[in-house]
């Protein structure tokens, strides 16, 4: 029998930065998303391309946290300055310098596979790391020194729901008191291994007309994901802390549901009941009924067995609540942004609070009767959003859903 977790451990989310195809500030991205604009583009063969032509959503500039060198942050690999660039731009937002201090500071990245992707880029780029692995160091530890960070720092791999079990954890130290403040998120790049891996695997679309009309989820010609790369942090505070600094407060980070189902290693489970668990004990941690709930922005990709699992997991954890209940997939224009895929969402749950409107599904021309929910289509829908569920499902059966709720 479940034991429900007690409701009322909401911690405030005091910062944010984001570095993505759809833009590289909190303004931009909400405005792409609620514009139903796409992030996605065709990709060279020397990007990893492994179709004539192939499509992902590569993040085409990354700005220099203020007051860095540039050559110096030039000089950093990919995955370091995706990763950099948001989490720089997090805790400058939450003001945290001069107020906590630097050993009271956490750091929780969600990141999969990382060295393997620097040393490939760097074995491309004619370099050598990967025959001297010992001279890397973890991401994490080097993103802790560069951003002054000296509280506990660890990286969480869960495949695709990677920042979001980053961000389960920063909570949990916040509420252990192991920290006063925690920056928590993660990042993705693209790679030509990791593009090779999801194509074989027939995870990936293998559309070739339109870049802005390949990632269709919940779409019944729907055939995979599209590839997308960045990341995004956020600074999770408890509350009364923030609110005695009179810093800004974006949200609460109000609930948070985990289930394993331990289906298949890449084949997501047909049966609904462990994913929905997961949301059903995020609800039941924020302390709300699924009635209250104004928005699900879905984890949905795009490929044909998720997302109808997906679509039976919301009917089930949400019940006679789920007709009518908006649900969207942003990944229709971001692509997926794997390992970094569940704080960009949690991103978009607080656009949709801040502006008071549910992103679309775009693409979505033909619903799969498998997935019938009510998805927002085309085109984004003015609505009262005050609390919001974010699912995120990850290969080997990693199910987590995140509960966003507006600031009191």
């Amino acid at each position: 029998m479940d034991t429900m977790p007690s409701p009322g451990r909401a911690v405030a989310i005091t910062g944010l930065g984001v570095v993505s195809p759809l833009g590289t500030s909190f303004a931009e991205v909400a405005d792409n998303l609620l514009a139903g604009r796409s992030g996605i583009r065709e990709i060279a063969a020397a990007q990893g391309a492994r179709e004539a032509r192939q499509f992902a959503g590569p993040v085409m500039s990354i700005p220099v946290p203020p007051a860095w060198d540039a050559d110096e942050f030039a000089a950093l690999d990919r995955l370091e300055r995706l990763c950099l660039a948001p989490a720089a731009a997090a805790l400058a937002d939450a003001r945290l310098a001069g107020a906590v201090a630097a050993d009271r500071i956490g750091l929780v990245l969600g990141v999969g596979a990382e060295q393997l992707k620097t040393w490939e880029l760097d074995f491309h780029a004619g370099g050598t790391r990967v025959f001297e692995p010992r001279r890397d160091e973890a991401l994490v530890q080097r993103m802790a020194r560069r951003l002054g960070i000296a509280g506990p720092a660890v990286t969480v791999a869960a495949a695709c729901a990677s920042s979001g079990y980053a961000i389960a954890l920063g909570r949990a130290w916040l509420a252990a008191g192991r920290v006063d403040a925690c920056l928590v998120g993660g990042c993705d790049i693209l790679s030509p291994t990791a593009i090779a891996a999801f194509y074989n695997l027939r995870a990936l679309s293998r559309r070739s007309d339109d870049p802005a009309k390949a990632s269709r989820p919940f779409d019944r010609q729907r055939d995979g994901f599209v590839m997308a790369e960045g990341g995004a942090f956020l600074v999770l505070e408890r509350e009364p802390a923030s609110r005695r600094r009179g810093g800004r407060v974006y949200g609460e980070l109000a609930g948070v549901g985990m289930s394993s189902d331990a289906h298949h290693m890449v084949t997501p489970c047909t049966d609904p009941a462990q994913a929905a668990r997961a949301i059903t004990l995020a609800l039941a941690d924020a302390g709300v009924g699924p009635a209250e709930v104004d928005y699900v922005n879905a984890h949905a990709a795009g490929t044909p067995v998720g997302d109808a699992a997906e679509a039976g997991a919301i009917r089930l954890a949400f019940g006679a609540a789920a007709d009518g209940l908006p649900v969207s997939s942003t990944k229709s224009m971001s692509g997926h942004l794997v390992s970094g895929a569940a704080a960009f969402e949690a991103v978009a749950c607080l656009a949709a609070i801040h502006r008071q409107a549910v992103p679309p599904t775009v693409n979505l021309d033909d619903v799969d009767p498998a997935c019938a929910l009510d998805h927002v289509p085309h085109v984004a829908r003015p609505h009262r959003v005050a609390v919001a569920a974010s699912n995120s499902f990850g290969f080997g059966g990693a199910n987590l859903c995140l509960v966003i709720r507006e600031a009191a």
